[in-house]
């Protein structure tokens, strides 16, 4: 008899970020689709994006990307990055010959569930200010005051508290009341937050918010997309696990570091492209 849990070839799923905060993105898939194999890329040698300019950010997912694919050909791109989803998706799409699937504030469902008509948008500087997230806004939410902040340390104290780190609540707090402070903020009920690696810190932020305020993400959206993309694959057979792998384009002890929280994420295997 043949062992179908050895003829089965899980669908692979490429998640690509500049950091860990992707991983966020990972789980909602992983729990969605427990079938899929999962590839985590970090670009951590090009870490943080949001600093970074067009042209050479461009230049850098191509590079990295092309090297990924390489060596692990995937069913499935998530740019699990909002700084290079609204920059980068229009060159990969035109280069590369498989879905592809970017993630962008989730401006649309904010305004939907808001009943105050003012909601807020956290991202990192280069998001916030992106004419591609402008653009959004003016589509999805014009009957809405929208409250815009842009963090980088944000996406440095996720990366802290992945890592095992003690983390900074006094700069958070310091983030939530410049966000607060803001006129009408008294009015706010929906938060976005824009960026992959905030919600790895939901629990913080909310701490320090009114309880009024819904926290959203487009974590649960692009998993039902790569679900919908990936309707026609086979079932896995009983028994079978799935392999989860992270990779980094660069050997740091901190992505070492990584390597508990990496096995929350039933991610067992880390390998570097020094690139």
């Amino acid at each position: 008899m043949t062992d179908t849990t050895q003829t089965f070839q899980a669908p692979r799923v490429l998640v690509f970020d500049s950091g860990v905060g992707g991983l966020s993105v990972a789980q909602e898939i992983q729990q969605r689709l427990p079938q899929v194999s999962l590839v985590y890329a970090s670009d951590n040698a090009f870490f943080p994006y949001g600093t970074k300019g067009e042209a050479e950010l461009i230049a850098r997912v191509d590079q990295v990307i092309t090297a990924l694919l390489a060596r692990y050909p995937a069913d499935i791109l998530v740019i699990a990055c909002n700084t290079a989803s609204t920059l980068t998706l229009p060159h990969l799409r035109s280069k590369l010959n498989l879905p592809i699937v970017g993630v962008v504030p989730a401006i649309k469902p904010a305004a939907l569930m808001s009943k105050s008509g003012v909601i807020g948008l956290l991202a990192t500087p280069a998001t916030v200010a992106r004419p591609y997230t402008h653009e959004l806004i003016r589509e999805y939410a014009t009957n809405c005051q929208v409250i815009s902040l842009g963090s980088s340390a944000l996406v440095h104290i996720a990366e802290q508290k992945l890592r095992g780190e003690a983390i900074d609540s006094a700069a958070i707090e310091a983030i939530t009341q410049e966000l607060m402070n803001t006129k009408n903020a008294e009015k706010m009920d929906v938060l976005v937050l824009a960026c992959t690696h905030f919600p790895l810190l939901k629990e913080e932020l909310a701490q320090q918010l009114p309880a009024r305020i819904n926290l959203i993400d487009s974590g649960a959206a692009i998993a039902r997309r790569v679900e919908f993309l990936l309707a026609d694959s086979e079932d896995a057979p009983a028994g079978y696990i799935s392999e989860h792998i992270a990779v980094f384009t660069k050997e740091t002890a901190e992505a070492t570091q990584l390597a508990p929280a990496l096995a929350r994420f039933n991610i067992d295997q880390q390998t570097y492209l020094n690139i």
